[in-house]
C-alpha cells in the first residue's frame, strides 16, 4: 500500500505531464496546420514547432519512463528498456535546451534595441540562419546522445556481468560513473546553450526594462496599452528565465543525486524536472494572439461538452 503523500505527488506529476502534453501538442498542431496551409513558416514559428515537438515527445517518454521505473525497478534496470528510454530522453533533452535557447536568441534579436554593428548584423542575418541552427542543434544532440549511450551501455553491461573491480559494490560503481562521467558531460553539453540563453534573455529583459522606463519618463501611464504590453512581456521573460534555470539545475543535479523510488521525494523531484516543459507552453499560448484565440475556443467547446 503506497503512502497517501506518495500517491498525491504521483497523481500531481501525471496531471502535470498530461497538461504539458496537451499544451505542446496544441502548439504543434496549430503550427503544422499553418505550415501545410501556407507552405512555409516564420523563423520564430519554426523554432516553436521544433520546441513543441521535442517537448511533446520528451514528456510522453518521460511519463512512461518514470512510471515504469517506479513500478518495475528491477525489470527496468535489467532489461533493454533503460537503454532505449535513455537514448531517446538524452537526445530530446539536449534538443529541447538548444531549441529554447534559439527561441530566446531570436526574440532578443527581433525585439531588443541596440545599435552595436554586430547586433545589427545578427538582426539582418539570423532569421535566414534559423533552419541551419535547428539542423545543427539536432546533429549536436545526436553526438551528445551517443556519448550518454556509451555510459548507459557500460552500466548495463556491468550489471549483467558483475565485472566490478576490487571490493566496490555495483551501486557505488554506478554512482562513481554518474559523478565522474555523466555530470561533467551534462555540464559541458548543457552549459553552452544555457550560457547563450542567459545572455540573450538578460539583454532582452534589460532592453524592455529601459524602454518601459523611457515610456514612463515621457509621461505614459502604467495603464497605457503599450506599457502594459511591455510589462507583460517582462514578466513572461523573467518567468521563462526562472523555469529554464530551474530545468538546467535539476538536470545537472539529477546526474549526481540518485533519488530512490522508495523515498517520498521521488515524485516531487520528477515534478521539478518536468516543470519547465509543462508550464512554459501555456506562457507561449497566452502570449500569442493566434494560439490564445483558438485555445479559448477549445476550452469553451470542452466546457460545453462537460456541462452537456
Amino acid at each position: 500500500m503506497l503512502p497517501t503523500l506518495t500517491v498525491f505527488f504521483m497523481l500531481l506529476f501525471v496531471l502535470l505531464c498530461f497538461l504539458g502534453i496537451l499544451a505542446n501538442g496544441f502548439i504543434v498542431v496549430m503550427l503544422s496546420r499553418e505550415w501545410r496551409r501556407r507552405g512555409r513558416l516564420l523563423p520564430s514559428d519554426m523554432i516553436l514547432l521544433s520546441l513543441g515537438t521535442s517537448r511533446f515527445c520528451q514528456q510522453c517518454i518521460g511519463l512512461v519512463s518514470s512510471l515504469y521505473y517506479f513500478l518495475y525497478l528491477v525489470e527496468y534496470s535489467r532489461g533493454l528498456a533503460r537503454q532505449l528510454i535513455s537514448l531517446h530522453w538524452d537526445f530530446l533533452n539536449s534538443a529541447t535546451f538548444w531549441f529554447g535557447t534559439w527561441l530566446s536568441v531570436l526574440f532578443c534579436i527581433k525585439i531588443a534595441n541596440f545599435s552595436h554593428p554586430a547586433f545589427l548584423w545578427l538582426k539582418w542575418r539570423l532569421p535566414a540562419l534559423v533552419p541551419w541552427l535547428l539542423l545543427g542543434s539536432v546533429l549536436v544532440s545526436l553526438v551528445v546522445t551517443l556519448l550518454f549511450f556509451w555510459g548507459n551501455h557500460t552500466i548495463y553491461q556491468a550489471f549483467l556481468r558483475r565485472k566490478i573491480s576490487g571490493n566496490v559494490t555495483f551501486k557505488e560503481w554506478n554512482r562513481r560513473l554518474e559523478i565522474d562521467y555523466f555530470m561533467p558531460l551534462k555540464l559541458v553539453t548543457l552549459s553552452i546553450p544555457c550560457s547563450l540563453f542567459l545572455v540573450s534573455i538578460l539583454l532582452l529583459i534589460n532592453s524592455l526594462r529601459r524602454h518601459t522606463q523611457r515610456m514612463q519618463h515621457n509621461g505614459h501611464s502604467l495603464q497605457d496599452p503599450s506599457a502594459q504590453t511591455h510589462s507583460k512581456a517582462l514578466k513572461s521573460l523573467v518567468l521563462f528565465l526562472v523555469l529554464y534555470a530551474l530545468s538546467f539545475l535539476s538536470m545537472v543535479i539529477d546526474a549526481t543525486v540518485i533519488i530512490s523510488t522508495d523515498t517520498m521525494w521521488y515524485w516531487p523531484w520528477q515534478i521539478i524536472l518536468y516543470l519547465c516543459m509543462s508550464v512554459h507552453p501555456f506562457i507561449l499560448i497566452t502570449n500569442n494572439l493566434r494560439f490564445r484565440g483558438t485555445f479559448r475556443q477549445l476550452l469553451l467547446l470542452a466546457r460545453g461538452f462537460w456541462v452537456a
